[in-house]
């Protein structure tokens, strides 16, 4: 059951700040009553919007006086943060406390989810173990008090982000990275977005039930929407230790964060953010938030200032420019002939989250990638100034825009924030969408 489960239309700041002292109050009856290491585990810059940021700082404030506490973005596999996005990021909470996650050498292994459960949970889909290699100051050293701290909203690999991803993405190493993205991909990327629980996050609640029970943890768990002027408030806060706390998050999200057309739309102009997304690896998610409202033949235009490279390490870029976002099966028989794509399958999975399977166009008006550069993964390119001069994101409004020469548009200000599906392809799958599901 919950600590603390609020919801309003808004929840604005000098609120929130009561209720996390709240949260504070609950951990020292129920976990520690005077905690001397505290961990804090904040997402990294791709959630900036969602305020985490200055929540974790806000938990460091508070603490910092009977505690020495040490901050872990759950970076999974993207490029640490620079001194200058923790300031960003994390506002005044030291750069010397803020520890990268390595998710290559810094992980030890806790446990394994068997091939047998992978296989029934995914009917089929996927058929391998999935090693539980997760970061090793989280599991070896000492902590009275860890605190989880994100935002729940749609989510391509498990339906929702936030919760344990935390742990099992966000803090895993390679090989737990690796084969829970290809168990998604193979699961359908549309099968998986907005689901309560995909058959990845089964994996996860099975491995934290059965291997991070010792942990002194709980979540704070944000939900952002728009209010009536378009703004991107808070409207939900969801703290305790359970999977119920997630489940109440995640209702709140699907509620809210969803939007439901009767029928497809041919175009949509987006933006991703120029300060919190710098690669495709997570500029994308406009691909896969709006994935399900797009019409066979129409086109997606992600306007994405910050856009630098493909991957967020060196070896996966130099994989998706090698390959190119292409059809899943075509993904998947080059997957069976080339060791790299083996060796770095979360970069495979990712491929296939990222493709549009030839039924619409992907058009990237990058800040910084040239044209060559952004066809030869097999994207559609538009030039950043004059995409700027046809669609004044500025301007426009949420919604449905008429441009000047009667081209109409669906703008979307924030993809990263909702997904945008039509009916068939949220209701009529065979993953389901039972809205009262447990």
């Amino acid at each position: 059951m919950p600590w603390i489960s609020e919801t309003a239309k808004e929840i604005k700041k000098p609120e929130m700040l009561a209720i996390l002292d709240r949260a504070i109050e609950e951990a020292r009856k129920r976990i520690c009553g005077t905690p001397k290491r505290v961990l804090l585990l904040p997402p990294d810059i791709t959630r900036m919007h969602s305020g985490s940021g200055w929540i974790t700082e806000y938990f460091w404030q508070q603490l910092k006086d009977e505690a020495e506490i040490h901050v872990i973005p759950t970076l999974g596999q993207h490029e640490p943060h620079t001194p200058e996005q923790n300031k960003q990021m994390f506002g005044e909470i030291p750069n010397e406390i803020i520890h990268p996650h390595d998710w290559r050498d810094g992980c030890v292994k806790v446990g394994e989810i068997s091939a047998e459960f992978v296989k029934e949970i995914s009917d089929g889909a996927a058929d391998w173990a999935i090693p539980i290699w997760l970061n090793k100051m989280l599991m070896e050293e000492k902590w009275d008090l860890i605190i989880n701290i994100g935002h729940v909203v749609p989510h391509e690999v498990l339906g929702f982000a936030n919760h344990n991803k935390n742990y099992f993405i966000g803090l895993a190493g390679k090989d737990l990275i690796c084969t829970s993205h290809m168990m998604a991909a193979s699961c359908g990327i549309e099968n998986n977005l907005g689901n309560l629980i995909t058959p990845v996050r089964a994996v996860f609640n099975k491995a934290e039930d059965e291997m991070l029970g010792d942990l002194p943890d709980f979540y704070v768990q944000v939900v952002l929407a728009r209010n009536e002027a378009g703004e991107l408030v808070h409207t939900g806060v969801h703290i305790g230790d359970d999977l119920e706390t997630y489940l109440n998050a995640a209702k709140q999200s699907r509620a809210e964060n969803i939007t439901v057309f009767d029928k497809p739309i041919q175009k949509i102009v987006c933006v991703m953010q120029g300060d919190e997304f710098f690669s495709t690896w997570v500029a994308n998610k406009s691909v896969y938030r709006t994935r399900m409202a797009l019409a066979d033949g129409g086109e997606l235009l992600v306007i994405a200032p910050g856009l630098k490279r493909f991957g967020e390490q060196p070896d996966v870029d130099a994989l998706i420019r090698k390959y190119g976002y292409q059809p899943t099966p075509k993904i998947l028989e080059l997957y069976k002939q080339n060791e790299d794509m083996q060796d770095l399958a979360h970069g495979t999975a990712h491929l296939m989250h990222g493709t549009s399977e030839d039924r619409f166009t992907i058009r990237y008006a990058p800040g910084h990638l040239t044209q060559e550069e952004v066809e030869q993964v097999n994207f559609a390119y538009a030039d950043y100034e004059e995409t700027l001069k046809r669609y004044p994101i500025d301007t426009m409004k949420e919604g449905f825009n008429t441009m000047p020469d009667g081209e109409e548009i669906f703008f979307i200000a924030t993809p990263s924030a909702g997904l945008w599906s039509t009916k068939d392809k949220l209701y009529n799958r065979k993953s389901g969408f039972a809205k009262d599901e447990a």
